[in-house]
């Protein structure tokens, strides 16, 4: 469960928030307590009116006596759960440019025995798709756009809440300047570095959004506990083996455009041929 953007919450390589909120009504009395209480000119049909005791507020991952929150036995979702609230990736920490681990003791825990977490950073390359070669997306039709994906960074946490730490985003893959043709994924994920089995297969170019304006991403993994999509700013001037090709200023972008995972065999290829038409045509809708 998520927090909004720069809020405090309580619990995949940067931060999801989480907001608890209890929302009740007090008991009314008939009167004045102190002086109708045991008064005994009360006429028989009158009532005592008692407050209903007041909520109160159970944190998700309370600490026992030791002073930490039992975690042994949890299993990979119980973990995953955990790190979604423990963790904010830079859009949800209101744009610092850190992913972070949060500390808020009661809420967080921190537990009694350490959670590993993989911060990976991965650089896509897209490329408009050359023909027809290459394979179809899930619902049969061919992409507009296809991505490699590659690994630039690993950092491995042993999480527990005990303090607040923060990571850095790999400077040269989020750089302002960098290629229209580059993206950035940032996964966050419980147990060991993500194999390629685990990656995306598909990613949308202008897709969908989740209530926090993260781009929805489907991993073939349950161990994702958060990611964060940096797009390519125009993938549409990108030919095959993903290099700028025309201005992007020059060619209109698609408003949403699957894309598919380029076979490794094909991607890059050096022996691609193309005409210039098929290098700037738009993608069809």
């Amino acid at each position: 469960m998520r927090r909004p953007a720069g809020t405090k919450r309580s619990a995949l390589p940067v931060v999801a928030a989480f907001t608890l909120a209890v929302l009740f009504s007090a008991g009314c009395s008939g009167g004045d307590d102190t002086s109708a209480y045991g008064d005994p000119t009360l006429s028989p049909s009158a009532t005592e009116v008692t407050e209903s005791p007041t909520p109160s507020l159970t944190p998700p991952y309370p600490t026992g006596a030791p002073g930490c929150h039992d975690n042994k036995g949890w299993t990979t979702a119980e973990s995953v759960d955990w790190v979604k609230l423990d963790v904010d990736t830079p859009k949800q920490n209101s744009g610092s440019g850190d992913l972070e681990f949060s500390s808020i003791p009661g809420y967080l825990g921190p537990l009694c025995h350490k959670i590993t977490v993989q911060v990976e950073f991965w650089k896509l390359v897209y490329g408009v798709a050359d023909g027809d070669d290459g394979e179809s997306l899930s619902d049969g039709s061919r992409p507009d756009y296809y991505f490699d994906i590659r690994r630039v960074k690993r950092v491995e946490v042993r999480a527990d809440a005990d303090r607040e730490r923060r990571i850095a985003l790999p400077e040269s893959l989020y750089a302002d300047d960098r290629s229209p043709c580059v993206g950035a994924l940032l996964t966050v994920t419980v147990g060991k570095p993500l194999k390629s089995k685990e990656l995306p297969k598909e990613v949308e170019v202008g897709g969908t959004q989740d209530v926090w304006g993260t781009e929805t991403v489907e991993f073939r993994s349950k161990r994702v506990a958060d990611y964060e999509l940096s797009e390519p700013s125009a993938p549409q001037v990108c030919s095959p083996d993903g290099r700028p090709t025309a201005d992007p200023a020059d060619v209109p972008p698609p408003s949403a455009e699957p894309t598919g995972l380029y076979p490794t065999d094909l991607y890059p290829s050096p022996s691609y041929s193309w005409d210039l038409e098929d290098i700037l045509r738009s993608p069809t809708p």
